[in-house]
């Protein structure tokens, strides 16, 4: 199990300080003594299991030990025991929330871009399902991350990963064409352009102006099999990578993989998935 890079280890510490504030008055009324205990974590719904790396991370900066009792990627159910956390039953007990939300939230996540991506590749066995930067602000790394055990593609993590070209930039420059040679000229050719375009014209347009890959933004399934045969027609195709995006869901997925698309960018997996539901309990 890898350890979160050290900002992320910080931003988990922030998330506790969040919860804590000046002190847990619950279990400070309670006055426990220095008893130890184990609290453990169990599955309450079927799901991929994401976000033990972090509450390991919590466990260790909260001086607490633990037991990994399932593995990251792996479907867990109802009952199954994931993690026992050993230690102070005061900790514990003030752990306990933050360690339950990281755990849900990137599980539901992972369990979402798994089923998407099962699904896509009834289609398309080598169809890419990425996530977008449509996440929660803080939260984005976990949101990422998961995505990626559920077996999805991150895509980029900020502005400065690549170059994405959308419609308001090619408003603002006059032009595809314009935007793209701009892109080409100002930036290393170690990143990706991606330029998101509106029709087959656009699309042609884009490629001619060197985009690596063309955003095919709202189009349907059968307007992007249009486009795949069309470029194809005219030698385009093997030009450049053709990506998805704009309401694609596990109900469409499939038809969108099978029109000969390589990636299939989704919001959905980071802002319309369900948590996962896990619980803690503790014993002395």
């Amino acid at each position: 199990m890898n350890s979160p890079p050290p900002e992320i280890i910080e931003n988990l510490k922030a998330f506790l300080r969040e919860d804590v504030r000046s002190g847990d008055i619950t279990t400070n009324a309670m006055k426990p003594t220095d008893s130890q205990g184990t609290g453990t974590i169990y599955a309450k719904s079927k799901s991929v299991l994401a976000g033990l790396e972090e509450v390991i991370a919590i466990a260790e900066f909260s001086g607490l030990t633990y037991e990994v009792l399932a593995y990251e990627g792996n479907w867990v159910s109802p009952g199954n025991a994931v993690l026992k956390l050993n230690g102070s039953v005061k900790t514990l007990l003030t752990v306990e929330r933050l360690c339950l939300n990281i755990v849900q939230r990137m599980s539901g996540i992972a369990t979402k871009t798994y089923n998407m991506v099962q699904t896509a590749r009834k289609g398309n066995p080598n169809v890419i399902i990425a996530a977008t930067r449509k996440t929660t602000p803080g939260f984005r790394y976990f949101e990422k991350r998961a995505v990626q055990v559920g077996g999805g593609d991150p895509h980029r993590y900020a502005l400065d990963d690549m170059v994405m070209i959308k419609n308001n930039h090619i408003t603002v420059v006059g032009g595809i064409t314009v935007a793209v040679k701009a892109a080409k000229a100002a930036v290393s050719f170690s990143k990706k352009i991606t330029c998101e375009v509106r029709s087959l014209s656009e699309t042609i347009e884009a490629i001619e102006a060197g985009a690596d890959i063309v955003m095919l933004d709202n189009f349907t399934p059968e307007d992007i099999a249009m486009v795949h045969k069309e470029l194809k027609k005219h030698s385009l195709r093997d030009r450049v990578l053709l990506e998805a995006s704009g309401g694609i869901n596990e109900t469409n997925v499939m038809a969108y993989a099978e029109g000969g698309i390589d990636i299939i960018s989704s919001g959905s997996l980071t802002h319309s998935y369900d948590s996962s539901d896990f619980n803690m309990l503790i014993t002395m």
